[in-house]
């Protein structure tokens, strides 16, 4: 061992030391800031398909990929920075002779020909990524980026190390092959011989050259170290064990998604009939009543802001951007940490639980920080502004679009649920709407004896259930469908179409009432699961004696039939709930409904949130309209997974919208765009919105919105009266 290597050698020794020593503190803090949470015993259910789920989400990378050209270069990066650190821990023994090596493999043929090909592809990967960050910077001229409140520097120098680690790897090798010390043939490692070929003859370049290598690395480790909130390098660790502990591993997209997580106090569901607001916990106030799942998905965010792009608040000036409001509570999680950690906290009638001893050494920093409002304005010095939380949709195209499978929905609506049901905090239009819900059993609050008006001038009787015994569907009708204009004319044509291709069917009429969903996305539980229970009982009774697979459900409102569907099993309702798109397209299929004169105008389809991306249906309505258009539909932009929210969900139906562009306006913009004159939806909201953001763009005369099962009745029945202009709705 000559000068050269003893130096390196010991350099590389004392930074790493250093480095790994503020890694295991780092950890150490991570884990124990994440342990301050909730428990969620759920998570550790199904173990093999979390696994499964896991290995086939970062190996195969199946979020990212969706992403084109920054999925397949993200992958490259990821493969070389797991198989090329191999390449760091042979540079150790690199800095202690220039012709050393990993032991074993580190001379197989194989072993260069492949961490050379992920080298270089590793490379290529780096500089797109670099390219699409630059790209897309937020201080470029013209839109919003999706890196906007990123800390940039963070992704710089996260890029710009695994950029040297790479380029020191070839120049390590590049040294091997000047000093004839290489042992791999030219054919397994062209790249590393063409940067030899360039490389001076000198015997100690290997050894300085690994030991810069090292440097960068472990400059690499100690930095994030002294940033545990630094998502965008830490996600490489904590990515793996978030996905495996999402909600719902076996789901094909974000766990998120579909049912919302019940309301829980100390990882148990919650009682309402037993629970005490003193002793139980209803939502989220502080950060630390977040399940520790809940802080491990903070401290995974990667900044990515693909959630933001996707976002319809943010995309139309609301102050909501998914990825800020993971950050912001990151972030106070993490400066509120060192005064929870001392014993710090109030329980759940406000009052302190450490004594002064254990509060007396702590920052003045933390101090302040565990004195913010979780929920509060610029002025009470909140975390999340109110406008923050009442902007989101609950579309969900943040937990679609999020690479390592953030929760964002569960969160605001864990949120929402203490200001809602605690302080009694909510958007004032929307109070109008929980009462009619509590009182009337509606949103609109009309008269629970007008359910059945919709079926008044039809040419065939529509059964109830308790009149008729032998039916094959139960017709869930919803609120909307029975009260709002506009949605009786899907209902009845539903209905029409049901009868035309002879399926058994009957309906609850005034035993019928809300499943519940505006009530749950606003945060009142209580409501959600007093309505709700009402309904398990009246469909249990309905289809009692029958299985599940008997136990058939057709409902024409999305928010419905994600609620029966995915949510009455939570209270023992067990039902087989089929969207009416779906059955339509299932009697066209089998020949039970043959449209016969073709709808023509061109046709473009709005993709609902609770129909496509959190329950995945996107063919059915795209079958039937092309069967009753007999061609091809007009495909929007944003369309399927990436479809954009009419503004509706997450019970906004029932709340102003004040800030920024309307997100309705702003789809139907692009709904005309397309040329189409006929825009068909599969939801009553989405047809109100539309509706109304057409009428407002003075197009009522151009462009009509209906529904996808009356483009199918004006094929199959072309006698059938049109139904005219659109009426006012009731409320909404």
């Amino acid at each position: 061992m000559g000068s050269v290597q003893i130096v390196t050698t010991i350099l590389a020794a004392a930074i790493t030391a250093v480095a790994v020593w503020l890694a295991v503190r780092a950890v150490l803090k991570m884990v124990a800031v994440i342990r301050l949470g909730q428990p969620a015993p759920e998570r550790f259910s199904d173990t093999v398909a979390r696994a499964r789920t896991m290995l086939v989400e970062t190996a195969g990378h199946t979020r990212m990929l969706k992403w084109g050209v920054v999925g397949a270069a993200h992958w490259f990066v990821m493969v070389g920075f797991v198989v090329l650190s191999l390449l760091v821990l042979e540079a150790y023994f690199e800095v202690v002779t220039t012709d050393g090596g990993l032991p074993i493999i580190g001379h197989w043929t194989i072993f260069g020909l492949v961490t050379e090909i992920i080298g270089v592809l590793g490379l290529v990967g780096i500089l797109v990524l670099m390219a699409i960050r630059l790209r897309n910077r937020p201080t470029r001229p013209g839109g919003r980026s999706r890196f906007t409140g990123s800390t940039m520097w963070q992704g710089y120098f996260v890029e710009w190390i695994v950029l040297l680690v790479l380029i020191f790897g070839f120049v390590i090798r590049g040294f091997k092959v000047a000093t004839d010390h290489f042992e791999f043939p030219f054919w397994a490692t062209p790249v590393s011989h063409a940067v030899g070929a360039v490389l001076p003859d000198w015997a100690d370049g290997v050894s300085v050259a690994a030991a810069i290598k090292i440097i960068i690395s472990m400059t690499w480790l100690i930095v994030i170290s002294l940033n545990v909130t630094m998502g965008v390098a830490w996600h490489r660790f904590l990515a793996f064990p978030n996905i495996f502990f999402k909600r719902e591993p076996a789901r094909p997209a974000g766990s998120g998604l579909g049912a919302l997580r019940p309301m829980t106090s100390q990882g148990k569901p919650l009682d309402f009939e037993e629970a005490d607001p003193e002793k139980d916990q209803f939502g989220v106030a502080h950060v630390e009543q977040f399940s520790w799942k809940g802080l491990l998905d903070f401290s995974t965010c990667t900044e990515c802001g693909r959630c933001q792009s996707q976002c319809p608040a943010w995309n139309t000036g609301k102050p909501l951007s998914p990825k800020l409001l993971i950050l912001s509570l990151r972030d106070h999680a993490y400066a509120k940490a060192p005064y929870l950690l001392a014993g710090g906290g109030k329980d759940l009638t406000g009052e302190e639980k450490a004594t002064q001893a254990q509060l007396a050494h702590l920052d003045v920093l933390a101090l302040a920080e565990a004195d913010k409002p979780l929920i509060g304005t610029a002025e009470e010095g909140g975390v999340i502004d109110p406008d923050v939380l009442w902007s989101c949709t609950t579309c969900g195209a943040c937990v679609e679009q999020c690479p390592v499978d953030i929760e964002h929905v569960d969160h605001i609506v864990d949120m929402r649920r203490y200001q809602v049901l605690i302080e009694s905090s909510f958007p004032s239009e929307a109070g109008v709407m929980l009462r009619n819900l509590e009182n009337k059993g509606n949103p609109w609050g009309a008269p629970q004896n007008t359910r059945e008006d919709w079926t008044k001038g039809l040419d065939f009787e529509v059964p109830r259930v308790g009149e008729v015994d032998d039916f094959e569907y139960l017709f869930w009708v919803g609120c909307a469908g029975a009260f709002e204009d506009r949605a009786k004319k899907t209902t009845r044509a539903v209905a029409t179409l049901l009868n035309e291709a002879g399926v058994k069917f009957a309906i609850l009429g005034e035993g019928e009432t809300c499943s519940g969903d505006p009530a749950r996305r606003i945060g009142n539980e209580f409501v959600f699961q007093m309505l709700a229970q009402q309904n398990v009982e009246t469909l249990n009774e309905a289809f009692e004696g029958r299985e599940k697979a008997k136990r058939k459900i057709v409902a024409t409102c999305p928010h419905c039939f994600n609620t029966l569907g995915n949510e009455y099993g939570q209270l023992g309702g067990e039902f087989e709930v089929v969207h009416h798109t779906q059955l339509l397209a299932h009697l066209v299929a089998t020949g039970k409904l043959t449209p016969v004169q073709p709808v023509d105008g061109g046709v473009t389809y709005h993709d609902p949130c609770y129909l496509g991306r959190h329950n995945r249906v996107f063919a059915a309505p795209r079958e039937v309209l092309g069967d009753a258009i007999a061609g091809d539909l007009t495909e929007m932009p944003r369309n399927s997974e990436r479809s954009f929210c009419c503004g509706a969900g997450g019970a906004r139906m029932w709340m102003e919208e004040k800030i920024g562009k309307r997100i309705n306006v702003d789809r139907v913009e692009e709904a005309m765009a397309t040329g189409a004159k006929t825009v068909a939806v599969g939801c009553p909201f989405c047809s109100t919105m539309l509706s109304d953001g057409v009428n407002g763009k003075g197009a009522g005369e151009q462009v009509e919105v209906i529904d996808v099962a009356t483009v199918l009745l004006r094929s199959v029945k072309p006698e059938q009266p049109q139904g005219g202009k659109e009426t006012a709705p009731i409320g909404g």
